[in-house]
C-alpha cells in the first residue's frame, strides 16, 4: 500500500492509530480524521486541524464515517491489523508498528518521523523533524545529569490499591533512557504497561524516585491519602513522586517529548 501512496497527491489524511496521528500531525500533514477524536484530544500532545472529523473507535472504525471523510491515505498499526482489508477498500493504508512486546518504543516513535514522511515523498521535512526531536531530547538529557543516580518507577494509579508501571517496551519507560534516566522496572510491559501492579509491590523500590504519569482517580486520591501503606513508602515518605499531567502512553513522538519535559522539569522543582 505504500508504494501506491507514493503516486498520490496526498490532501486527506485519517488516522486509526493514534501514534500515527500524532505523527502525522508532527509532520504537518493534512489530518482530516482520526478515531476516538474525543479522548485523543483529551491526552494528545498535539492540536488537530480545524474541521478534523470523528470516525469511531479505533477498535471498530466507522467504515461509513471514514468512507464520507473521503481519505487519500489512512494511516494504522498493527493494534489494527484485523480491520485493515475492510480500510483499504476506502483508501491506500500505511501502517506503522511502534508498541510490540519487548521492543524498544521510543525509537520506533521518532524513526517513524522519518518513515512516514520518506513513503510520501517528503524525506526531507520527516529528517529535519527528527533532527529537532532529538535536538530537544538530547538538552533535556543536559538538564537530567543530575537526577541519574536515581533510578524512576513510572506509573499510573489505577486505584488505591492498584497501579499500572511502564517498563521498557512502553513509550513512557523508553524516555528515561533516552534522556539518561534508569527504569527501576526491570522488565518488560506487554505493549505499554503492567497492569494491575498491586500497591504492596512499590515496597521494593525504595529508592526510586516515583512518577504518576496522568491524574489520580478523586476516590483513588482520597484513598491514598488515608492509606497506611502509601504514606509508609520510602519515596512518599522522603517527598520523592512527582505528578504529570500525561496520559498519552500509546502516542507518537510528541507524547513522548512532552512527557519528558514534564518529568525534567518536575524534577528540577523538587
Amino acid at each position: 500500500m505504500a508504494s501506491r501512496a507514493r503516486a498520490w497527491g496526498v490532501s486527506r489524511v485519517a488516522a486509526i492509530d493514534w501514534a500515527m496521528a500524532e505523527t502525522a500531525v508532527a509532520l504537518d500533514l493534512p489530518l482530516a480524521a482520526v478515531a476516538e477524536k474525543r479522548q485523543f484530544l483529551r491526552g494528545a500532545a498535539v492540536a488537530l486541524p480545524a474541521g478534523c472529523a470523528d470516525v469511531g473507535l479505533r477498535g471498530s472504525p466507522n467504515l461509513e464515517a471514514l468512507s464520507l471523510v473521503a481519505p487519500d491515505l489512512i494511516l494504522s498499526s498493527n493494534f489494527y491489523s484485523f480491520v485493515e482489508p475492510q480500510l483499504g477498500r476506502i483508501a491506500p493504508v500505511i501502517t506503522q508498528n511502534m508498541f510490540i512486546p519487548t521492543e524498544p518504543a521510543l525509537p520506533k516513535a521518532l524513526s517513524a518521523l522519518e518513515t512516514l514522511a520518506i513513503q510520501l515523498d517528503r524525506g526531507a521535512n520527516g529528517h529535519r523533524v527528527r533532527r529537532d526531536y532529538e535536538t530537544a531530547f538530547d538538552a533535556l538529557r543536559a538538564r537530567a545529569t543530575r537526577f541519574a543516580g536515581r533510578p524512576c518507577l513510572v506509573m499510573t494509579v489505577g486505584d488505591a490499591r492498584h497501579v499500572q508501571i511502564y517498563g521498557s517496551d512502553s513509550l513512557y519507560g523508553g524516555v528515561l533512557p533516552r534522556i539518561g534516566l534508569t527504569n527501576a522496572w526491570g522488565g518488560d510491559t506487554e505493549f505499554g504497561f503492567n497492569a494491575p501492579v498491586p500497591l504492596a509491590k512499590l515496597v521494593d523500590f525504595p529508592h526510586a524516585q516515583l512518577v504518576v504519569a496522568g491524574p489520580v482517580p478523586l476516590v483513588a486520591r482520597r484513598a491514598l491519602a488515608q492509606s497506611a501503606l502509601w504514606a509508609a513508602l520510602p519515596p512518599v515518605r522522603a517527598g520523592r513522586v512527582a505528578y504529570l499531567p500525561d496520559r498519552m502512553p500509546f502516542g507518537g513522538a510528541p507524547s513522548a517529548l512532552r512527557f519528558a519535559t514534564h518529568l525534567v522539569t518536575a524534577l528540577d522543582a523538587a
